[in-house]
């Protein structure tokens, strides 16, 4: 293995610095994995990480496993591993971080690069798999360091601490908006628990009043049993209000209590006044005629 950002005099790049400091060059590779790895430079440490990663592969390959596609991304910024089709970015190894970037020369689809993690502060080894390009990734990415140097010289230094800026700033973003979909997850389930709890308290067979049926005339009809309603009738008047009957009994002015046949019972009258209506309801039966207050026994005209 060779080249750990450093290149021969004689030997030009493959890029524009335009390319590489506004833009990136795009390659398409196979992700290995990473691996931790105890120094952060040298050709024993990435060899032994690649051979623990092909061995991982090969047990996931004879297990039916393929091994993933990964687009790269260079730039004077770093590198980004993303997936071909979604375009997530899975990793985003700054360039500052990167510390050793090497081609295998036994197996020229074989690169690699360490890079320290931000949080965890470890060293890991990433490999790739590139068929055709892994010698000319690896010198992209020297190319890459050597215009991050040479722009860190010109700014003398503050451009580097601004990046570091960037990156931070960016990192919270990603985990405010992380924070932010399991808040808003909360909520739908709350929302969801408030709906069923709904559904149960209320009862199951409610329905709602039906208004009364009318008849021709566009009439509420008379029900004895049903309360007289105070909703106007469909062609706009209002039924007459019912007297309410008072409770209070009147007198007349002897204080005695108004006759009610309807409310007087037999046992209300006294004997003699009962046996005389007894009388007349037997003399009527026979044929009797009243004439004023006299009781009469003659037989009735039959003109009548």
């Amino acid at each position: 293995m060779n080249r750990a950002f450093s290149r021969k005099k004689d030997k030009t790049w493959m890029h524009t610095p335009e390319a590489l400091s506004k833009h990136y060059i795009p390659y398409n590779a196979k992700f290995l994995g990473s691996t931790e790895v105890e120094q952060p430079k040298g050709t024993e440490v990435v060899r032994d990480a690649v051979r623990k990663l092909k061995f991982a592969r090969h047990i996931k390959k004879s297990e039916g496993q393929k091994t993933p596609k990964v687009e790269l991304q260079i730039s004077i910024y770093g590198v980004k591993i993303l997936d071909p089709k979604t375009k997530e970015v899975q990793h985003n190894c700054q360039l500052h971080r990167i510390s050793f970037c090497a081609d295998d020369k036994t197996d020229k689809r074989i690169f690699t690069f360490i890079c320290k993690d931000s949080e965890s502060n470890k060293h890991l080894c990433y490999v790739f798999d590139s068929e055709k390009c892994a010698e000319e990734i690896t010198l992209t990415i020297g190319q890459a360091f050597d215009l991050a140097y040479r722009k860190f010289l010109e700014s003398g230094g503050k451009d580097v601490e601004t990046r570091k800026q960037i990156a931070g700033l960016q990192k919270r973003i990603q985990e405010l908006e992380t924070e932010n979909a399991e808040l808003k997850n909360k909520v739908q389930d709350l929302e969801n628990q408030l709906r069923i709890t709904q559904v149960h308290a209320s009862p199951a067979g409610s329905m709602t009043p039906k208004s009364p049926s009318t008849d021709i005339f566009d009439m509420v009809p008379f029900s004895p049993i049903s309360p007289q309603s105070s909703t106007p009738t469909r062609n706009g008047t209002q039924p007459p209000p019912v007297p309410s009957r008072s409770t209070e009994i009147k007198r007349d002015l002897f204080g005695a209590e108004p006759f009610d046949p309807f409310s007087c019972g037999a046992g209300d009258f006294p004997p003699d006044i009962q046996s005389k209506l007894d009388e007349m309801q037997e003399g009527f039966k026979m044929g009797l005629t009243l004439e004023g207050t006299v009781f009469c026994l003659d037989p009735l005209d039959s003109r009548c």
